[in-house]
């Protein structure tokens, strides 16, 4: 662009243009400050996360690497931390709200314009609200309506998304509620005895019962539109069902002697093991024989084919206070039986934390359901996606079975029930893998002899 120099008022318009232009610049680059904080892919065709708490609010200064809110999928629980050192700007979500992969989750200023309001926050500790600097008269407390806690908004952790969902949509501020969990968690039965309580006082004048009663719709919690999701995938894949009945007599002997050592010298923070491990081991060591077992179906290509796996990722269906997870433990081939047993461990108590990480929560070849702790004995297991084959394993009874001799003698009987992909599996392939398994429990030391 060309400029002529002229002379107006002893001023310089090029200069004078100049100067404008700075000042648009410098505008523009305080502008360009406030940066958008996207939630980025966190991989496995995830779309949205649920907020289940922030760590800042508006107007706190952040460092890199600071936690700024904890989300969590239909598979996992993660907290996001800042790239970016500044002062937030915005939330673009209240907690609880469902947040979309790609689109903005805080705005960051980056510049060095103003003060903040609120210093950043230790990363495990919720950040207490803090007003702005305009001093507000004291209001002076009642008995009837006590000064609310302004830590209590933040505390979004002691409580379940299900039980977050429960109290939003019954209109209830969930830092009002005495938690009665651990650590001061709040449960759905906290919530609803508060409800109760609200409910008797706001209508006593009303006789109608016939009001209240009725139906709501509850929306899914994360976990389970998890599970929705892949039981819906799974409606696709061709299940057969193959059942036997397993002897655990020597394989409960063998527990009690190594449950005995390690008692006196605990390994790999293990002092005691259950029937599961074993379990899990013997499944990997019949895999090594009948592979398609392992395997996945691949839809990638123009046809059909199936991906054969080397690696035994055993995943474990659990129950938390989150609802059905199914962690992995990976690499089942390579371990012996207290190292799955240590790893069966930590899965359990961070499941039970709600802290599984995603990858804990995926890459398994095959899965084990448990519902002997509940009391069922026989039950029909749904494939995952990605998966092949499933066992289901009931409650362990002692029953009256014949011996050798043709005598009746009381066994510990379990019920295993296998679930195949028909695509790709038959039911001899099935039958012969269940049976290698079964003879890996019902005689344990034969698994000694395939032990590396």
């Amino acid at each position: 662009m060309a400029f002529r120099t002229a002379r107006v008022g002893g001023g310089n318009l090029r200069a004078l243009w100049l100067q404008h232009r700075t000042r648009r610049l410098h505008a523009s680059s305080i502008s360009r400050a406030v940066i958008p904080f996207k939630l980025a892919d966190i991989g496995e065709g995830i779309k949205e996360c649920e907020v289940i708490q922030w760590f800042v609010e508006p107007g706190a200064r952040i460092n890199e690497f600071d936690q700024i809110c904890e989300v969590q999928s239909d598979k996992a629980s993660v907290e996001i931390t800042s790239r970016y050192a500044g002062v937030v700007k915005k939330l673009h979500y209240d907690a609880g709200d469902m947040a979309l992969v790609g689109k903005p989750l805080v705005d960051i200023d980056t510049g060095d314009g103003g003060e903040a309001e609120v210093e950043a926050v230790a990363p495990t500790t919720p950040v207490t609200p803090v007003t702005a600097s305009t001093p507000t008269p004291t209001p002076t407390p009642t008995p009837s309506t006590p000064p609310s806690d302004p830590t209590k908004a933040y505390q979004k952790a002691l409580a379940t998304p299900a039980v977050r969902r429960l109290t939003k949509e019954l209109g209830i501020d969930i830092s009002a509620i005495s938690g009665s969990g651990k650590g001061g968690r709040v449960m759905k039965e906290d919530v609803l005895n508060y409800k109760s309580g609200n409910s008797v006082a706001e209508s006593a004048p009303v006789a109608s019962s016939s009001s209240t009663a009725g139906s709501r719709l509850v929306p899914l919690t994360a976990t389970q539109m998890g599970m929705f999701k892949t039981m819906t995938n799974s409606l696709s894949i061709p299940h057969f069902l193959y059942t036997d009945e397993v002897c655990l007599d020597k394989l409960m002997e063998l527990r009690a002697s190594v449950n005995s050592l390690l008692a006196k010298s605990p390994s790999n923070g293990v002092s005691k093991i259950s029937f599961m491990p074993f379990f899990i081991k013997a499944l990997s060591l019949a895999l090594k024989d009948y592979p398609m077992v392992n395997a996945k179906v691949d839809l990638s290509g123009d046809k059909p084919a199936v991906l054969m796996r080397d690696y035994h990722n055993i995943s474990i269906a659990m129950d938390t206070p989150n609802g059905l997870l199914v962690p992995t433990i990976k690499n089942v081939q390579d371990k012996t039986i207290v190292e799955i047993a240590a790893d069966l461990q930590r899965l359990q108590e961070l499941g039970m934390a709600g802290k599984l990480s995603r990858d804990d929560l995926t890459g398994g070849t095959i899965s084990i359901s448990n519902i002997g702790n509940v009391g069922g004995t026989y039950l029909s297991p749904v494939i995952v996606s990605e998966q092949v084959a499933i066992v289901g394993l009931g409650k362990a009874r002692k029953l009256p079975r014949y011996n050798a001799d043709g005598d009746i003698v009381p066994e510990q009987i379990i019920n295993a029930s296998w679930s195949g992909d028909h695509r790709v599996l038959d039911g001899m392939t099935m039958a012969l893998m269940a049976d290698k398994w079964k003879a890996y429990v019902v005689d344990p030391k034969a698994m000694l002899l395939q032990l590396r």
